[in-house]
């Protein structure tokens, strides 16, 4: 028999690569004739980079950036110098994991570490350039990451260079030196100031940007009212992080011409989306879909008579992009039997309709932390279980 394993991380306790072995051991205890290709999967979010450079083979880069709170760090991203393409996480430099609970602080945080990342690919020579919004300390809407690309703020002429809420006094965005030239010689009218497309969407590589979740910036869908509490954000803060982030988005669409904050995935990290699209040019892509499509997940399905998937917890957030649910549909797309050996799942139908079995990790009485510390030993206990069940079906 030929089994595919292609779970995401179990987060806080194991990451993909050593959750798909841990099922394969399992497996292996009860078919140990079987044929077992590991596959380790992401979708956007923490691992993401380590998934496709698993599968591809990156050599990993380092470079100097900042942490969310301005501390300098060494940051590292995937490089795949055949096809000069860079993979990279916002989170590596920007990520909720660069700050102990007690420093999440959302209206000091900052992406101008991850727009470092960036610029450290383009000097590279990167044509091409993916990266995870996933796992976010931040809620600026990609005010750093622009102001590390060259961009200015500015309030009546003084520069903005401090707290995501200054923004709401902000009145004008200044090109980086290097566009302001070539845009002039290229306008009919050389004081209308309004674009047809991102500043720098021909000066940078190709951006893809990878998300989990399909929200826009604002609104109680947006960056700030669903993810801003679990960034350390209070209700006065996430009031102050709104305004300022419509004041951006107003200013850029009366800037550039152009507004991308109702796009699905604008508010993934804070707002990162959006500012990707506003001043890169970027792509937004289903994480799942863009790290399936680097390790060449369906090819590999196409050969298996048995697929097993995973993650952490499985809930209605599941059935929004997350790896299950992606790896689920393109199972049932392919006619082969998908099952899900998890850490938690929630009772939903609509979730658990899309496996032929999920197993838990959780058992009666055992707390989550108990769950997550013993969490490689229960994901084999679950695959011999599996291996037994589906062994009596055939």
């Amino acid at each position: 028999m030929r089994i595919l394993i292609a779970p995401d991380k179990f987060k806080a306790a194991l990451n993909a690569r050593d959750a798909a072995q841990n099922i394969a051991k399992g497996l292996l205890d009860v078919m140990p004739d079987a044929q077992i290709e590991v596959v380790p999967m992401a979708d956007g979010g923490e691992g993401t980079a380590e998934a496709i450079c698993d599968a591809r083979g990156c050599s990993w880069i380092e470079c100097k950036a900042h942490d969310p709170l301005g501390s300098e760090i060494d940051a590292r991203y995937g490089w795949i110098d055949q096809e000069k393409l860079a993979v990279m996480e916002m989170s590596e430099a920007a990520g909720m994991r660069r700050l102990s609970e007690s420093e999440r602080d959302p209206i000091r945080a900052t992406t101008f570490g991850a727009g470092e990342m960036i610029l450290d690919a383009t000097k590279r020579g990167a044509n091409e350039i993916i990266i995870g919004l996933g796992g976010s300390a931040t809620n600026d809407g990609g005010f750093g990451m622009a102001r590390a690309l060259g961009f200015r703020f500015l309030s009546n002429e003084k520069e903005l260079t401090g707290a995501v809420t200054e923004l709401e006094q902000l009145t004008e965005i200044i090109l980086p030196e290097k566009l302001v030239g070539a845009l002039a010689a290229a306008s009919a009218q050389p004081n209308d100031r309004r674009l047809t497309q991102p500043p720098l969407q021909h000066v940078l590589p190709k951006i893809i940007a990878a998300v989990d979740v399909k929200n826009p910036l604002l609104g109680e869908n947006g960056a700030t009212r669903v993810f801003g509490p679990q960034k350390g954000a209070s209700e006065s803060d996430l009031d102050k992080l709104e305004r300022a982030l419509t004041r951006l988005a107003d200013v850029v669409a009366t800037e550039f011409g152009f507004d991308y904050r109702d796009e699905a995935g604008a508010g993934a990290a804070g707002g990162l989306g959006f500012g990707l699209l506003s001043f890169c040019g970027a792509t937004i892509r289903p994480g799942f879909k863009v790290v399936a499509q680097a390790v060449g997940l369906e090819a590999k399905m196409k050969d298996a008579d048995l697929v097993i998937t995973g993650e952490g917890r499985l809930d209605r957030q599941t059935l929004e992009g997350k790896t299950p649910a992606g790896v689920a549909e393109l199972a049932r797309k392919l006619h082969k039997p998908v099952f899900a050996i998890v850490g938690r799942a929630s009772e939903d139908r609509e979730l658990r309709e899309i496996f032929d079995g999920i197993y838990q990790n959780a058992r009666p009485g055992m707390s989550q932390q108990e769950n997550m510390q013993r969490a490689a030993e229960l994901l084999r206990e679950n695959a011999r279980e599996l291996a037994d069940t589906f062994g009596v079906g055939l």
